[in-house]
């Protein structure tokens, strides 16, 4: 997840080597001692992971703010892990600061798989279906006693206005590069409809980087650092950042979106969309540029929008 710097403060991120990590397991979990401890080939931003052996993983987080999620993690993650219906990261071990390092952190069960892409998905259709049954089955977990939404998850499953400003700064940033007008329209449609159902539990960031894949199929869904009760919109945005068309249109159905849930669920993927293309113009990066582009272009389209200037 990348942090909403355009809304709140930049946390003050602090990364540490594979040698804290080896001292924190030593000093606090002894019978581990003889593993290897080696970073990972991807980190986050909000942690820092390395692998510890071959089964296990060391989750550090990166700030104060993101370790907020810890004991949140530890509560509900063996909760989740047997209403779901696909393989989620089980928590083995809560560490506490020390050895040079000032935050609570964990110890995981690692989960194989590679990160999710289109060219790396069999069936992209498949993959909606599977993804949407996993979101449906986490929605029916009991969410009483859940964390609502808070600096614990960036305030997800709560009203997108909280980051509408920040969508509409960058919309001004980029003048003529987006469609104003069309881009403008969808923001504020999914500003109108509220959440009135009950709260529900809700990932926070399914993103490419959080579900993993295995032989072209969706296998294991990681990182719930932002979980939470709320509004279950934040979750569907992978609908404009992977899925397109008939797999889409696969997606929606059976999570069963009604227009409200949709309309919000493109402004969540909107607004992310807006800050990360106002951020690749002005580091002059195209590659990441181009990606937000279709990402726009795919809101755009779905909200019957024409994504020409």
């Amino acid at each position: 997840m990348t942090t909403e710097a355009d809304t709140m403060p930049l946390p003050d991120r602090r990364l540490v080597d594979a040698d804290v990590a080896r001292r924190l397991i030593t000093t606090q979990f002894p019978q581990w001692a003889g593993l290897s401890v080696r970073p990972v080939a991807t980190s986050g931003w909000d942690n820092q992971t390395f692998h510890l052996g071959d089964t296990m993983s060391i989750r550090l987080p990166t700030a104060a703010e993101y370790a907020e999620a810890v004991a949140k993690e530890h509560r509900w993650l063996p909760v989740i892990a047997h209403r779901v219906p696909l393989p989620v990261p089980v928590p083995l071990a809560h560490g506490a600061p020390g050895a040079c390092f000032r935050f609570h952190w964990s110890v995981y069960e690692w989960i194989d798989g590679a990160p999710a892409r289109p060219g790396m998905v069999a069936d992209l259709s498949a993959f909606a279906a599977d993804l949407a049954g996993f979101l449906v089955a986490l929605q029916q977990v009991d969410p009483a006693g859940g964390p609502g939404p808070g600096l614990h998850n960036w305030f997800r499953g709560g009203p997108l206005d909280r980051y509408a400003p920040a969508a509409r700064q960058a919309i001004d940033t980029l003048g003529d590069r987006i469609c104003r007008d069309a881009v403008t329209e969808v923001l504020n449609a999914a500003l109108e409809p509220t959440w009135d159902g009950r709260p529900v539990w809700l990932h926070g960031d399914i993103a490419v980087g959080n579900l993993l894949v295995r032989d072209g199929r969706l296998a294991a869904v990681i990182d719930f650092g932002t979980c939470g009760v709320g509004d279950p919109a934040c979750d569907l945005v992978i609908a404009w950042t992977m899925l397109t068309g008939r797999s889409r249109a696969e997606f929606r159905d059976r999570v069963g979106a009604d227009d409200g849930t949709w309309a919000r669920a493109r402004g969540w993927a909107l607004w992310k969309a807006l800050i990360l293309l106002a951020g690749a113009v002005d580091e002059d990066d195209p590659t990441e540029a181009a990606d937000q582009h279709h990402v726009i272009t795919e809101i755009l389209i779905d909200a019957g929008h024409s994504a020409n200037h």
